[in-house]
């Protein structure tokens, strides 16, 4: 349900924002900018749900709303210059996907509606002033409750393995939604009596390093951290792990 809710948040930026009274302005498509700091993988899930969900809400891309896509390829330094890009191009409002491309859509625009999504801490990261009252162009959902599952998930990982005394955590450290994570990860780990072996990675090309410094490690189970690049990696770190 979730790439419907954030479809409908968009759809409801759409319909807030005011009428254009010129004839040639009303009949033009609405336009969302996409920004995610990921990788344009074929078939990435996070974009085809987008997608689907604005088709369930019967707005099909080609028809009834166009949609300018921006990947940073994972390189933070992109970001900003994509999202000013995309102010460039005067689009109606932009779904910026997790915590860096948030941020950069924010520093951006302070008039074109923002929709965040995959955002683990939207307040600790200052991109709005509270959940309650984002205030300014922002809204959009978070999964803040994923901050506090965090420790759940090695309590279930400890669970359905009894006998792991050292877990590896793959994370990002050029995402800032992922050091709460992780920081709540060490506290799960000191509590479960097992040692966390965060290990970070920045770059799709430095995730084979970090499995050799994790087999080095002699690490037994391994925790990835939320994180747009390492969604698009994913079939490679499943091959890696196994």
């Amino acid at each position: 349900m979730l790439h419907r809710t954030v479809a409908f948040i968009f759809v409801l930026a759409i319909l807030a924002a005011p009428l254009a009274t010129d004839a040639q302005q009303a009949s033009r498509v609405p336009r969302i900018g996409y920004l995610e700091f990921g990788t344009a993988a074929p078939g990435t899930p996070l974009l085809e749900a987008f997608r689907q969900g604005l088709r369930d809400l019967g707005w099909v891309e080609g028809q009834n709303i166009a949609i300018e896509v921006r990947y940073a390829e994972g390189q933070r330094d992109q970001l900003p210059e994509l999202a000013a890009e995309l102010v460039r191009r005067k689009v109606d409002l932009i779904f910026a996907s997790g915590t860096p491309a948030a941020l950069a859509a924010k520093h951006a625009t302070t008039t074109i509606p923002i929709v965040i999504g995959f955002v683990g801490d939207p307040v600790g990261s200052d991109i709005v002033a509270s959940l309650a009252r984002p205030g300014g162009n922002i809204t959009g959902w978070t999964h803040l409750a994923g901050l506090e599952l965090a420790g759940k998930r090695l309590e279930l990982l400890k669970g359905t393995v009894p006998g792991v005394t050292r877990i590896g955590a793959l994370w990002n450290p050029a995402n800032q939604g992922n050091g709460p994570f992780v920081k709540e990860l060490e506290a799960a780990a000191q509590a479960l009596k097992v040692q966390l072996h965060p290990v970070g990675v920045q770059d799709p090309q430095e995730i084979d390093n970090a499995f050799a410094v994790l087999a080095r490690q002699r690490t037994e189970a391994l925790v990835v951290v939320a994180d747009g690049m390492f969604l698009a990696q994913r079939d490679r770190i499943i091959a890696l792990a196994a």
